[in-house]
């Protein structure tokens, strides 16, 4: 199988690359830089070809996917700067990407008949109520424009293919990028104490386990909407904390705060990004491992 991978310089789709490697398809990485950027420490993709590509270039896109001819397209470039993405000069920037980007992507392959895979968010839901969300709910109400944009790309999906996934994740974390645990464990080198919110509850995501589950899925023909997170239940992100700290053997003290006592985002962030995963097993899919497992995995990277 021939594979293009777009935002392949970020965390995950370093880790679908990997993956592609590891099974012996042929995957194709892009991204906006003139060259790969991932991690350089022996979990690099290798033997992999690279190709620069802006999403927003519409005609650049119709090309590569035209010259590429993939049998799948696994679409995981996105803007994901959530506060920046509020600034009324980067709006138009953040929708050319995640919503017009995405439709340039479907639009290529539809005219060249590809399964495409789009990586989405819990955030298209406004995360009131204490309900997971099921995948297949239309009741969308973002509370923020990265959220918006990421609906308006899963709607360019939805409403030009046939042949599509549309996987919304949250709190993700992988080896190459930035991401809340490597901004946890630099904070804790430094400080007594944190203050972390307990009352946005959800589940994290690890890139390594999504990698494998979204190349098991365009080895389908299962398409639709799926929610994809790790095993292991519902948490906080003052619960995550504490148990990053007591894994990595930090003694930093974690204080639980309200979203409204922390008070620092620019963004409005949903309470409630708990999501519903059963689908998973319904369709046959190996669901994810617990995060607490993949949590230990992660610290041993670092």
């Amino acid at each position: 199988m021939k594979v293009l991978v777009t935002g392949v310089n970020g965390q995950l789709g370093h880790d679908v690359m990997n993956e592609l490697a590891k099974r012996g398809h042929e995957g194709i990485g892009s991204d906006l830089a003139p060259a790969y950027a991932g991690v350089m420490d022996g979990t690099a993709v290798t033997g992999m070809p690279y190709i620069s590509l802006d999403i927003t270039d519409r005609e650049s896109v119709l090309e590569a996917i035209r010259n590429c001819r993939p049998d799948a397209v696994v679409h995981c470039a996105a803007w994901t700067a959530v506060d920046l993405a509020e600034d009324e000069d980067k709006a138009d920037k953040v929708r050319a990407i995640n919503a017009q980007g995405t439709q340039n992507i479907a639009d290529a392959c539809k005219e060249t008949d590809c399964v495409m895979l789009y990586l989405s968010t819990d955030y298209v839901f406004d995360g009131q109520g204490t309900e997971p969300w099921k995948p297949d709910c239309k009741d969308y109400k973002p509370l923020n424009v990265y959220g918006q944009t990421k609906l308006e790309g899963e709607l360019a999906v939805s409403g030009t293919l046939d042949k599509y996934f549309i996987v919304r994740i949250a709190w993700v974390f992988g080896v190459n990028g930035k991401n809340f645990i490597k901004t946890m464990l630099n904070v804790g080198k430094t400080h007594d104490t944190v203050r972390v919110v307990n009352d946005q509850i959800g589940t994290p995501t690890y890139t390594f386990d999504l990698a494998r589950l979204l190349v098991d899925m365009i080895e389908t023909d299962k398409y639709g909407y799926y929610h994809a997170t790790n095993e292991g239940g519902y948490i906080s992100w003052y619960d995550f904390t504490c148990e990053i700290y007591r894994q990595a053997g930090y003694d930093t003290r974690v204080i639980p705060v309200t979203t409204q006592e922390y008070g620092l985002s620019k963004a409005a962030r949903p309470f409630n990004s708990r999501l519903d995963k059963s689908k998973l097993r319904e369709k046959g899919f190996t669901p994810l491992p617990d995060w607490k497992d993949a949590l230990a995995r992660f610290l041993k990277t670092q």
